[in-house]
């Protein structure tokens, strides 16, 4: 029996994933504005030594609930207007930098096969489709399962997370020509990407800096 679903897109529009009503695009107009307001009108302040920072927005409000229906309702198409988002400040802020190569923070694999997917490297795949940057997407590996780091003071941070990283197979492949630009969907004390960081230089490869989709008002936010 022929299947309905394509007579049927037809008529029924995909549902925002914020608010459940018929949307255009991923988000509804109304939800996608409110996503768009959580933008961060200054990068400057964030692109500083020791590792620059570039967020697309703050973590907070609708870009919140944006970010959670990607990881924990497993709204896969969240992540291509996130990652584009994202792209376009990469570009507007026209960055001097050397060839880079973008790296996605991984979860451990029994965190990804619990999930389905990384969120990292979905937003990473739609940021580099805009930015045009080579994506490695196995340039790093979780090789050790942590503790979530929302509960956890700054110093049981670095060590929950001390080891937990090993250069992946594309990188070992393929050395970056220049420098990684780091990608992770939130920035909160910057903790993961530390261990990220290090655990690269160790293998005398260079961190550029970092892209978020967010960067954390709070060291507690989740």
């Amino acid at each position: 029996m022929p299947s309905l679903k394509p007579l049927l897109n037809l008529f029924l529009k995909p549902t925002c994933p914020l608010c459940d009503r018929s949307a255009e695009g991923v988000f509804c107009r109304d939800c996608w504005r409110r996503v768009q307001r959580c933008q961060v009108e200054s990068l400057s302040r964030f692109w500083q030594e020791p590792l620059p920072l570039l967020p697309w927005g703050l973590y907070g409000g609708a870009l919140k609930q944006a970010i959670a229906a990607l990881k924990y309702d497993k709204q896969r198409t969240v992540a291509r207007p996130l990652g584009h988002g994202l792209g376009k400040a990469w570009r507007r802020a026209a960055i001097a930098c050397p060839p880079l190569t973008v790296v996605p923070i991984p979860l451990h694999v029994d965190k990804q096969k619990q999930r389905g997917f990384n969120q990292a490297a979905l937003l990473a795949e739609a940021f580099c489709q805009v930015s045009r940057l080579p994506l490695c997407p196995e340039g790093l590996v979780r090789v050790r399962a942590t503790e979530a780091q929302f509960s956890l003071s700054s110093e049981a941070r670095l060590e929950n997370l001390a080891d937990a990283f090993r250069v992946g197979e594309g990188l070992r492949r393929r050395p970056p020509r220049g420098s990684v630009l780091l990608l992770d969907d939130i920035f909160t004390t910057g903790a993961t990407i530390q261990a990220a960081a290090q655990c690269l230089q160790q293998q005398q490869i260079a961190v550029f800096g970092v892209v978020a989709i967010a960067v954390a008002g709070r060291a507690d936010a989740a």
